[in-house]
């Protein structure tokens, strides 16, 4: 955001329901991390049954854990969530490809990361305003 947004102000509900709702995410997105850093062997047969090499399995964890890391840092919070985006497009288009019922998953999560952020974030909302219906 550039310095000139002016952050709106944030009501303790809207500021505990975005932290809320982005620590569930952060703790789904972490736990899906640390299962393919780990090379679990449910995690392994699911990538390949994917279609990706298994051994893509580690690094493809890696970068959802510096994703995450970067959502949680506050000042890194927006290009986190930018870059989850990508992360979870990834994911939806995989499963669509297999016209896997949960394509949808990936989705949800993402709406989960950007909704938080949005909640406990005055800057994104002074930048993204939902108006009022007239």
């Amino acid at each position: 955001m550039s310095s000139g947004t002016q952050a709106v102000p944030l009501s303790k509900t809207s500021l505990w329901a975005g932290r809320i709702m982005s620590g569930l995410v952060v703790a789904f997105l972490l736990f899906d991390a640390s299962i393919k850093v780990l090379k679990l062997a449910a995690v392994v047969e699911a990538t390949a049954k994917i279609g990706y090499p298994v051994n893509t399995v580690v690094p493809i964890g890696i970068v959802l854990l510096a994703c995450t890391v970067l959502y949680v840092v506050p000042r890194t919070s927006v290009l986190g969530a930018i870059l989850l985006t990508g992360y979870l497009g990834g994911a939806t288009a995989s499963q669509a490809r297999l016209e896997d019922r949960w394509f949808l998953f990936p989705v949800v999560v993402g709406t989960l990361v950007w909704g938080g952020l949005y909640l406990r974030d005055g800057r994104l909302r002074a930048f993204i305003p939902v108006r009022k219906a007239e």
